[in-house]
């Protein structure tokens, strides 16, 4: 279903872009970082890959609300391309190759394999992905920032997600306390404080407030009381600063296409492709569930889209580009109408890159934590968990698995292990009473109540296998669309 927008609408929708497209800024800052320092590459790579995906993707992406970027599923994948390719250049070629071959499989129309996942499981990925962000997050709302951002794994080597959280209570900082105490008092309550005092408020964005407030705090505390300051530069923004045009451009890094015989280079180009294009597409599905007004976008559209966006990426030294839940989440809650929010979080990037990086580096990254809480929350909260429940066993279980599995594995392992889970219950659904029989004496009716597959199989051979010897046997289809080769082979078997 699509919104009509009127004239009056638009400045208001166009506001609501702005402070969305603010709110993925402030998300996607430190996360882009982490996930480049957790790939082993540099941190500017990480921003090209953001700024790609707000300014190429959302222009040619169908999706109103969907966010691209580098993700944290692709960060392992990455990093040990890099190491086997030998050189971050030729892997910027596998980047660009890959990107092709998306944009290939889109103009397919191999896009629509992304429909075929259950609705239980793509509601699975969203609590599950919610559920990982909000843990993750509370080691750095303590203090405890020695995981970079955007790191989703839950076994960290001898530690896990649950003991990082128990070591950041046991060492948490006051002054990081302090600021994610302040930013979700804002957060939380800033709508309440509008409507009691100025309505115009509720147009400014509290995640904006938010990080104004911890700047100016912070700075207050190192004049007032320097024991609460948060001044390690672990514990802030770390944005690249940038000190020329001539420092500016050097960043970028074209691809070695020297290599573009190498084996190896095809097969990370292949993997890239297919891992990306497989969590973009799980990802718009989300986008389209989330979007406010249920609008619907074409996969096809956007598998191409994020082949262009890849091959962009790759040809000036960023990252591979996805579509990912955390950013698409963010700028949902955020407020987004259409796609000027990506745009806007794009160009926020760039300004922020070349004009305020020495600004946005005094940011303690307690408050962002306490931002991604709250986003998270809102993915995660036990409301959803009790509406599956209310379902039945047979949407439940594919979710509460999916959330599990992701939860201690990754994205794309959890939506597998769910899709697992959900056919068994396709399978179960379409085995039941899938043949009925009737008889009067030595006439038996043998009806198919709808389209007859393999899974059907076994349950048509036991009723055959019951019928007495010397009846008279009528098999009805009418009813099935659809008889595949496995079942017209069983009734001739039966007929010799």
């Amino acid at each position: 279903m699509t919104k009509q927008l009127t004239t009056d609408s638009r400045p208001l929708l166009l506001w609501n872009d702005m402070t969305a497209g603010l709110v993925v800024f402030l998300v996607a800052l430190p996360l882009c970082l982490g996930i480049a320092l957790a790939s082993g590459a540099t941190l500017f790579s990480g921003i090209i890959a953001v700024v790609v995906g707000g300014l190429v993707v959302s222009l040619a992406s169908g999706s109103s609300v969907s966010v691209s970027g580098p993700t944290a599923v692709l960060a392992v994948m990455v990093g040990a391309s890099i190491q086997a390719l030998g050189s971050y250049r030729v892997f910027l070629l596998a980047v660009v190759l890959a990107g092709f071959m998306q944009l290939i499989l889109g103009l397919l129309r191999l896009g629509v394999l992304g429909d075929y996942v259950p609705n239980s499981v793509i509601k699975g990925m969203l609590a599950g992905v919610g559920l990982v962000i909000m843990l993750k997050q509370i080691p750095h709302a303590l203090g405890r920032d020695q995981d970079y951002e955007g790191d989703f794994e839950f076994f960290e080597g001898q530690d896990n997600t649950i003991t990082d959280i128990l070591e950041a209570i046991l060492s948490a900082s006051p002054g990081a306390i302090l600021f994610t105490v302040i930013s979700l008092v804002i957060l939380l309550r800033w709508d309440w404080l509008a409507d009691r005092t100025i309505p115009f408020l509720r147009r400014i964005p509290p995640s904006l407030v938010v990080v104004l407030i911890a700047l100016g705090v912070n700075q207050g505390l190192g004049l007032t009381w320097p024991a609460m300051q948060v001044t390690a530069r672990e514990h802030l923004v770390s944005l690249p600063v940038v000190t020329s045009a001539a420092d500016f451009f050097a960043q970028f890094t074209l691809p070695d296409f020297r290599a573009i015989g190498n084996p190896k280079v095809w097969m990370s180009a292949f993997s890239l492709a297919v891992v990306g294009g497989v969590e973009s597409l799980l990802s718009l599905e989300a986008a389209d569930r989330l979007d406010p007004y249920r609008r619907i976008s074409s996969p096809n559209r956007e598998l191409a889209a994020q082949g262009l966006g890849n091959l962009v990426s790759g040809m000036i030294g960023g990252l591979p580009v996805t579509s990912g839940v955390v950013w698409t989440s963010a700028n949902v809650y955020a407020g987004a109408r259409t796609w000027r929010a990506s745009f806007i979080h794009g160009v926020l990037l760039v300004g922020a890159v070349v004009m305020i990086p020495v600004f946005l580096n005094m940011t303690p990254l307690a408050c962002l934590a306490a931002l991604l809480i709250v986003i998270s929350y809102e993915l995660t909260k036990p409301s959803i968990y009790a509406a599956m429940y209310a379902l039945g066993w047979s949407q439940f279980l594919p979710f509460i698995v999916t959330v599990i599995a992701i939860l201690t594995t990754d994205l794309l392992i959890g939506v597998m292990v769910g899709l697992l889970v959900g056919l068994f219950f396709v399978v179960r659904q379409n085995h039941h009473e899938a043949v009925t029989v009737v008889h009067q004496d030595h006439h038996y009716l043998i009806r198919l109540n709808k389209d007859a597959t393999f899974v059907n199989k076994n349950e048509l051979r036991d009723k055959l296998r019951r019928i007495p010897s010397g009846a008279q046997v009528f098999i009805d289809g009418m009813k099935a669309l659809y008889v595949d080769r496995d079942i017209l082979e069983v009734v001739e078997d039966y007929e010799r």
